[in-house]
């Protein structure tokens, strides 16, 4: 009931805004005077086919046969009437309704199959968009799933048969496992978040060497392989940010890098503050990646020639649509000594430590 009112509310609006401009056109052209009838005709043919590019057929119709009409009563000589002396300019006149309406009807279909070329499009687009998710997480949520299955299967046989050390190197896989399923859920979770949008930054003071060095120990602290190091800053101050999305966006960062370095890489973060708030960096020393790849590493679950086994090609698009949450920018770039950096900044709000201190 709803939809229909609106509908009708969208319509009305139409008419009226189709008949103004007729209405304005003509009025503006009587009032200058002296305008040719050829002149005329063209500024309202003009104006109709603007508003046939963006309204429905009908308001555009009646627009045509009132612009006609006008055409004829304040143009067309004897003025004032609808009686045409000449055959000459019952010609025009016949003509400039004729094309005033073919032009409406023209435009009206071209939109219509634009419209639905786009619609065909956009469902394209969707279930190729479906087929990538499926084919994307078939993978990565059967995997984990997998190996809890078949640990907790393994556990449940008795103390005497599974001795201690393969239970803790069970549960250490159950623990993997149950961490990479939980970040596959929680990525999905984030980007349906950040395409409905309903997400909202819940600003707060944050300290960026507490957060990277709780990310780094939470998270990263026993990896293998890899060194990740930050060295604290000790001049950088609070920012009003959401801390628990930065550390989103910061783990991200770090799990890519981590699938697109070899062994015995070394990923580097670093922060610093500038005049108009934060600017953050992750670096690697891997292989970088190519000018097509800086283009798409930030769509939806693109992933890169070079990566590892795992990932759903969904965390740099989190992080980009995170860091602009912030209004805020990324860019991700290739060393030129080899490796990659993604470059954050973010404005925010600062104050330091120091002056707090000594207030």
């Amino acid at each position: 009931m709803e939809s229909k009112i609106k509908l009708i509310k969208t319509r009305y609006n139409q008419f009226v805004i189709s008949i103004s401009l007729v209405l304005i056109v003509a009025g503006s052209c009587f009032f200058i005077g002296n305008l040719d009838f050829n002149v005329v005709a063209l500024l309202l043919l003009m104006t109709v086919s603007l508003l046939a590019i963006q309204f429905d057929i009908l308001p555009v119709l009646v627009a045509a046969i009132l612009s006609g009409l006008i055409l004829n009563f304040f143009f067309l000589k004897p003025l004032y009437t609808f009686h045409i002396s000449s055959s000459k300019e019952v010609l025009l006149f016949f003509m400039y309704i004729v094309i005033a309406l073919i032009n409406a009807m023209l435009t009206f279909k071209i939109r219509k199959a634009e419209s639905a070329s786009r619609d065909k499009e956009e469902k394209e687009n969707t279930i190729k968009l479906y087929n990538t998710l499926l084919n994307s997480l078939s993978h990565e949520l059967r995997t984990p799933i997998a190996t809890i299955i078949g640990a907790v299967d393994t556990l449940r046989i008795s103390d005497a048969v599974v001795a201690a050390h393969h239970r803790e190197a069970l549960l250490e896989e159950i623990d993997k496992a149950s961490y990479r399923l939980n970040r596959q859920v929680e990525n999905l979770l984030n980007m349906s978040r950040l395409e409905t949008g309903m997400l909202q930054p819940k600003l707060d003071w944050c300290d960026f060497n507490e957060l990277i060095y709780g990310v780094i120990q939470k998270y990263f602290s026993d990896i293998e392989h890899h060194a990740v190091v930050y060295n604290a800053n000790d001049r950088l101050p609070l920012f009003m940010l959401d801390a628990g999305l930065m550390e989103e966006v910061l783990l991200n960062l770090i799990q890519n890098a981590l699938l697109y370095t070899p062994n015995s890489s070394t990923i580097t973060i670093t922060a610093k503050d500038t005049d108009y708030g934060i600017e953050l960096a992750v670096i690697d020393n891997g292989k970088g990646f190519s000018t097509t790849e800086t283009q798409l590493i930030f769509d939806k679950f693109y992933r890169g020639s070079n990566t590892k086994t795992g990932g759903s090609g969904l965390g740099l698009s989190i992080v980009k649509g995170f860091i602009e949450a912030h209004k805020g920018t990324i860019l991700a770039t290739t060393n030129t000594d080899g490796g990659a950096t993604f470059l954050m900044q973010i404005p925010a709000q600062t104050t330091f430590i120091n002056h707090l201190n000594n207030e």
